[in-house]
C-alpha cells in the first residue's frame, strides 16, 4: 500500500456564503440571532452543498449546511434527511446537536452546534484511531435498540444491490491498473463472501455507514464526535468499527490488533469480519471506475485508494498475500 494522494481537508468544491441567496442569508441570520460577519466553508468530505462555520456579529459561531431543492436536489434530500435523524438522535450519543432547521423556498437549511475540533490526522495516528473506536462503542450501546421515532430500513434493504457489485467487477474487469495483487485468482471467494455480508451484519443497532476520517470531530473538551448522519440504518453493532479500520489499515496502522480490543469486533468471527470487508471491497471496485463528477473532482481518488486498501487488508486476513 502507499498512502493516500487525497488532499485531505480540501476535497470539496462548496458553495460559499456569498452566493447563497439573499434571503437564505436573511434566514440564517435571523435563526442564528445576529448578523453574519464571518464565514469559513469547510472544505472536507466529497459534496458540493453549502457548509460552513459562521461567525456572527455578537461573536456566536454556528455550523450551517444549505442546499438548492432546485439545483441541487440529491444534496438537499441527504441534508433533509440529516436533520431529520439528527433530531431523533438521543443527547447520548456522541454527535453535535441540531438547532434549528428550515425545509422551504427551494431551500433545506440546516443550524448544527459549532464544536471547536480538528479531524482525525492523516496518516492516521494509533491513539485517535483508539479515540474513535472507543466513541463508536459509546454509540453503539446508546443505540441499541434504535430510539423511538428514528425509522430506519435494515441494513440488508439498504445495501441489497452491494453483492451484485462483484459480478459487474469481474465483467467490466475494473481491477485494471489498480494494486490489488490476487484479486482474479480470489475474486470468486471474495464475492461469495460479501454475498454473505448482509445476513451476517444484521441487528438491531444504529449503524452510521459512513465513519471514516472527515465525518469525525476531535473536539477540544476531549469528546469525540461523529457527524453527517444522512443514511444510517439498522444493522450490527460491529459493521461501523470493520468500515472504519480501512483507511488506517492502508496508512500503515495494525487494525487487526485493534478489532481484537474492541468490545464490539473482538467477538465477531473472522469469516464476518472478512465478509463485511468483502462487500466494501466490491463497492469501492466499481465506484472507482464511474465518471468523476464535476463538482467533486477527488471522489474517484479517494474510492480508488480505498478499493486498494480493503482489498489489500482482506487478502492479508484470507492469507491471499
Amino acid at each position: 500500500m502507499t498512502l493516500t494522494s487525497v488532499p485531505h481537508g480540501r476535497t470539496a468544491r462548496r458553495l460559499e456564503w456569498p452566493f447563497l441567496p439573499p434571503h437564505v442569508r436573511d434566514l440564517v441570520a435571523d435563526r442564528c440571532g445576529a448578523p453574519v460577519v464571518g464565514a469559513e466553508s469547510r472544505t472536507s468530505g466529497f459534496t458540493p452543498g453549502f457548509a460552513s462555520v459562521l461567525t456572527c456579529a455578537d461573536g456566536s459561531r454556528h455550523f450551517v449546511k444549505a442546499a438548492s431543492v432546485v439545483a441541487q436536489r440529491a444534496i438537499a434530500q441527504s441534508y433533509r434527511e440529516e436533520a431529520r435523524k439528527l433530531a431523533a438522535l438521543p443527547q447520548t450519543v456522541p454527535a453535535p446537536q441540531l438547532r434549528w432547521s428550515h425545509d422551504g423556498d427551494d431551500w433545506v437549511v440546516l443550524g448544527i452546534e459549532h464544536v471547536d475540533h480538528v479531524p482525525p490526522a492523516r496518516p492516521w495516528r494509533p491513539e485517535d484511531l483508539d479515540r474513535v473506536v472507543e466513541a463508536l462503542a459509546f454509540a453503539a450501546d446508546a443505540l441499541t435498540p434504535p430510539p423511538a421515532g428514528l425509522e430506519l430500513d435494515p441494513l440488508a434493504a439498504e445495501m441489497a444491490d452491494w453483492p451484485a457489485y462483484w459480478g459487474r467487477v469481474r465483467a467490466g474487469g475494473l481491477a485494471r491498473g489498480l494494486d490489488v495483487p490476487g484479486l482474479e485468482e480470489h475474486l470468486d471467494e471474495a464475492a461469495a463472501l460479501a454475498a454473505s455480508a448482509l445476513e451476517v451484519a444484521g441487528g438491531d443497532t444504529v449503524v452510521h455507514t459512513d465513519v471514516r476520517d472527515d465525518n469525525v470531530l476531535l473536539a477540544a473538551d476531549g469528546r469525540v464526535l461523529l457527524c453527517d448522519w444522512n443514511w444510517p440504518v439498522r444493522g450490527a453493532a460491529w459493521f461501523d468499527t470493520v468500515a472504519l479500520v480501512i483507511g488506517p489499515h492502508g496508512d500503515g496502522l495494525d487494525v487487526d490488533a485493534v478489532l481484537a480490543r474492541s468490545p464490539l469486533t473482538r467477538d465477531v468471527p473472522a469469516d464476518h469480519v472478512d465478509a463485511v470487508l468483502a462487500l466494501h471491497a466490491g463497492y469501492f471496485l466499481l465506484m472507482q471506475d464511474q465518471p468523476v463528477p464535476p463538482t467533486s473532482p477527488f471522489l474517484r481518488t479517494a474510492q480508488r485508494w480505498n478499493a486498494e486498501a480493503t482489498w489489500d487488508l482482506l487478502a492479508r486476513r484470507r492469507g491471499w498475500s
